[in-house]
């Protein structure tokens, strides 16, 4: 057993890493940068009101899938690159997020094409969808939609519980034996979410995120601020340590490199599939709209959030190893900044984090059962999946570090190998989609999105 979870240990490090910058970089040309060319765009389209009145928005998918990118991921993750990488895991983060943009405009713009209508006119998808419409193979969008339940209803859900109740180990209350109390509430209040639907999610996400976001990057400035003079040794620190060839091939699957690459995919989820089932949930004209929404998601996840940590921590001054990974981390350096208001602060950000990402994995999750069962499951059945979910976690609260990670690290990696080689094999669709939508832009005329239009020769529920 252990020979078979060291080989997929093995996976989730430098192949993952090229697959994800093959794919990344790959995309990016293919669609001519398209994270930086056509940024202010996707600013534009995110406000944009849906058709019904019902009907998800733009900006609400764009919640449901921040609130699953933003999560522990933001300050566990980066706190454990820089711990065990050093502060050059910052820049590889960085780089992730760039070439990752491309990634999640392409699989987000294949989610919205190939989506499928439900009985009351909403629409629901994902790659299970356009694996099986363009690829024609429904086994292989039967894996994923498996390797995705598995990977956020067990893995991330598990380890987002885990990383909340760590946060509260440096405060002298707290008893390791006590995790079973904070898993219990967290399964509580995720509970009475879920269970009111996915319109009582779009709100909930809709209201938390963009204030939990805020508050966090005013309280990294707010830092950068008191600790002004540490800035510029800070900054030379990151690119030298980003850039120290040595120590990388030296053990390249320990280096800096790889922990920026693995907690950058953990934190911004681009490639792996994810976003693309809060993607076509969205009521748009023209599917490049919500590729572009959801490239915009990943700038917020890294770009804004994760840096936010990084910066937090690194202009402190406080040295990262492997004694304090992880949350303990991020709240000595938010204490010598802020004194005891820093860890009351980590602890309260990481119980808004957590509990979004709860929910935003768990709308994957349905959608993915919706797929296997070719239909969404009934009232009665999705409360029984409802409440598996939350006693995973409740259990996942009791957990240890490296084997909450290692079981998100695999199961993360399973999605990618699948994902991104459906998204080259079959992207020319989105790259059509994205000159015809540039097109029309162009002519001064609101997109419209035809698929005859535009080659997609498999019939499609929308579009026509």
């Amino acid at each position: 057993m252990s020979c078979v979870y060291n080989c997929l240990m093995y996976l989730t490090g430098w192949p993952l890493a090229v697959l994800l910058i093959a794919g990344g970089l790959y995309f990016t040309f293919k669609t001519r940068f398209i994270q930086l060319r056509l940024f202010v765009e996707s600013l534009r389209v995110v406000l944009e009101k849906p058709k019904g009145k019902e009907s998800i928005s733009s900006f609400g998918a764009l919640m449901i899938s921040t609130a699953s990118r933003v999560g522990t991921g933001n300050i566990i993750g980066v706190s454990t690159a820089i711990c065990f990488g050093g502060s050059g895991a910052v820049f590889w983060m960085w780089l992730t997020a760039l070439i990752g943009g491309a990634s999640a405009f392409v699989e987000s713009t294949l989610a919205q094409i190939y989506k499928r209508r439900n009985p009351d006119g909403s629409c629901y998808g994902g790659p299970s969808f356009y694996i099986e419409s363009a690829c024609k193979s429904k086994f292989f969008a039967v894996v994923f939609a498996v390797a995705l339940i598995f990977t956020y209803g067990v893995g991330y859900n598990m380890l987002a519980s885990f990383n909340l109740q760590s946060s509260f180990e440096i405060f002298s209350f707290y008893r390791r034996g006590y995790w079973w109390i904070f898993g219990a509430v967290t399964m509580v209040l995720f509970l009475f979410t879920i269970l009111g639907g996915s319109k009582r999610l779009v709100r909930t996400t809709g209201f938390l995120v963009p204030f939990m976001g805020c508050l966090y990057i005013l309280f990294a400035v707010t830092a950068l601020i008191l600790n002004i003079g540490n800035i510029p040794a800070m900054v030379v620190d990151i690119f030298r340590s980003a850039f120290d060839f040595k120590a990388i091939m030296g053990g390249f699957s320990g280096s800096v490199i790889m922990w920026g690459l693995k907690r950058g995919l953990y934190s911004n989820e681009a490639g792996i599939g994810s976003a693309p089932n809060a993607a076509a949930a969205a009521d748009v004209s023209h599917p490049v709209k919500q590729g572009l929404v959801q490239m915009l998601s990943v700038f917020i996840d890294t770009n804004l959030l994760c840096t936010a940590t990084a910066l937090m921590c690194l202009v402190s001054g406080v040295p990262g190893n492997a004694q304090n990974a992880g949350s303990a981390y991020v709240q000595a350096a938010l204490q010598k900044s802020f004194g005891m208001t820093g860890p009351v602060f980590i602890a309260c950000a990481m119980v808004l984090f957590a509990f979004t990402t709860l929910i935003g994995n768990f709308f994957y999750v349905e959608n993915c059962i919706a797929y296997i069962c070719g239909r969404k499951p009934g009232k009665k059945a999705l409360t029984v999946i409802r409440i598996i979910g939350g006693l995973l976690i409740f259990s996942g609260a009791g957990l240890k570090m490296d084997i909450a990670w290692g079981i998100a690290d695999i199961s993360q990696c399973v999605l990618a190998f699948i994902n991104i080689p459906v998204c080259i094999i079959i992207g020319s669709v989105s790259y059509k989609a994205l000159a015809d939508y540039v097109s029309q832009r162009k002519q001064g005329v609101k997109p419209e999105y035809n698929a005859q239009r535009c080659g997609v020769s498999e019939k499609t529920d929308f579009w026509n």
